[in-house]
């Protein structure tokens, strides 16, 4: 666009503006040039039909009526009149609330407004809406439709109160975690009751309650979750071992080593005719992953259930055998003690499971807890002797005696706090010596979760956090064979 286009579009539409030039006033029209340059149209013709004055009138506009203070200055008019058009912009009207006049009651404005009309809707349209009406999806004149028909008709009320109920099973609970204590205090209220005809023994029913958590755990995993990598750790008296796995393949071998346990209660072994190196749990592991054609999957989870029920069912009905002995290979348990044993592998792992799928597990009730301390505590003197003679245990800074049997010794304290805890005198010299408070010799506090972790290989023993007093050497004497405690 030129100059001239320019300044000429502004004339077209409003007749724009004079410019004065030495005196002069020249007209912008669409058909002049700036500066007095040669017309186009006619001279003194402003290229809309009209004579230009040269001179208007001070106050003037296109010789027209002078400006007043109403006239907004864009070249038209605004008072209507002979020859003259109507505003093409119309002025802004008054506001009712600067006129000074009463406003309208609310009240008012909603009876003048009329009511809207009910919607009339067929009986399979309506009944067609009652899955949406249950679930509160309806508009509002859908759902006065609805509600008004269901006065009326009865197989759709019926239909409608199905529905109504079916909803309230359709939300999903807030939780997928039941609390720890539910199932003990479900059963606690049911044998109040009504006394179980064949109670499960007290000292099985540790097992029964991690097995049944453990399980609670497995029960929503996918695929992936099957096969996330786990790594199993255990101490072996000298240094720390690992082994890597699968969640299927912890729960395989939680299946093996159990059959130790059913094996001598008279149950299918669930290894079969297949041949392990050694009757240890070790052994029956690797031989039950060796005979598995592919790696453990979900279905594990079958057998050892079914192998876990069998095994609290039949102790069940044979309450009086706890004495029992079930064999380890290297060493035995009374079947009493093989219970809490396994209750306690069952927990570790358990929470090895939910590292590996970074999910939280929560340790075993406290008087379950303290079961498994006081079956690591006792089981401490036998390995400290053991370690003793494979040339594991520091020379003791205090010459030792012969100890009788059943005679005090040397003796260190063992403080276990936190839920389950409690205090054992540990004899240090023999096994078959009696710890006594008169011959202490070191003390250690550890709390009873971190004692665990350290009994089951998950805590190297120079990292457990423990108090101590007393005899170094003792002390770590009793803290590596509490890892020594461990096993695959």
């Amino acid at each position: 666009m030129t100059e001239a286009d320019r300044f000429g579009a502004y004339d077209e539409h409003e007749g724009f503006g004079e410019q004065e030039d030495d005196g002069k006033y020249e007209e912008y029209g669409g058909h002049e040039r700036y500066g007095g340059h040669e017309e186009h149209g006619e001279h003194g013709d402003s290229g809309n039909g009209k004579k230009d004055d040269p001179d208007p009138p001070h106050g003037t506009r296109d010789g027209g009526a002078p400006e007043g203070p109403d006239d907004p200055g864009d070249g038209d008019d605004h008072t209507p009149g002979p020859g003259r058009q109507p505003p093409r912009i119309p002025m802004p009207r008054a506001s009712v609330e600067d006129s000074g006049r009463p406003l309208p009651a609310l009240d008012d404005l909603r009876a003048a407004m009329p009511d809207p009309a009910p919607l009339v809707l067929e009986h399979h349209v309506l009944k067609s809406l009652l899955g949406a009406w249950a679930l509160a999806a309806c508009s509002a004149e859908e759902t006065a439709a609805v509600e008004d028909h269901l006065g009326t008709c009865g197989s759709c009320a019926d239909e409608a109160r199905r529905l109504r109920e079916a909803v309230g099973l359709l939300q999903r609970p807030d939780s997928l975690d039941l609390d720890p204590g539910l199932r003990t205090r479900v059963l606690a209220a049911c044998l109040d009751r009504r006394p179980p005809r064949i109670p499960v023994p007290e000292w099985a029913r540790p097992y029964d309650a991690e097995s049944a958590r453990l399980d609670a755990l497995l029960q929503d995993f996918g695929d992936s979750e099957w096969h996330a990598p786990v790594r199993l750790r255990w101490f072996d008296g000298a240094q720390a071992l690992s082994r890597r796995t699968t969640v299927a393949g912890v729960i395989a071998h939680l299946l093996a080593v159990d059959g130790i346990v059913a094996l001598a209660l008279g149950l299918d072994d669930p290894l079969g005719d297949t041949d392990a190196d050694a009757p240890t749990p070790a052994g029956r592991t690797e031989a039950y992953w060796r005979a598995s054609h592919f790696p453990p999957t979900r279905s594990v989870r079958g057998p050892w259930r079914e192998q876990s029920h069998g095994i609290v069912r039949t102790v069940s009905f044979t309450g009086g055998a706890g004495k029992l002995a079930v064999s380890y290979g290297d060493f035995e348990l009374p079947l009493h003690d093989a219970m809490i044993d396994r209750a306690f592998e069952c927990w570790v792992h358990a929470e090895d499971i939910a590292d590996a799928v970074d999910y939280p597990y929560e340790p075993p009730s406290p008087r379950h807890l303290h079961r498994m301390i006081d079956l690591a505590a006792r089981a401490l003197p036998g390995v400290l002797a053991e370690r003793r003679r494979s040339g594991l245990a520091a020379p003791a800074r205090t010459p030792r005696r012969l100890v009788p049997a059943g005679e005090p010794g040397r003796t260190l304290r063992l403080e276990i706090e936190g839920s389950g805890g409690g205090e054992w005198l540990i004899p240090l010299d023999s096994p078959a010596a009696v710890g006594s408070g008169e011959h202490e010799v070191a003390h250690v506090a550890l709390d009873g979760v971190e004692f665990c972790r350290l009994a089951a290989g998950r805590v190297p023993p120079e990292e457990a956090a423990a108090g101590q007093v007393g005899d170094r050497e003792a002390i770590r004497d009793v803290l590596l064979a509490a890892a020594a405690l461990s096993r695959m």
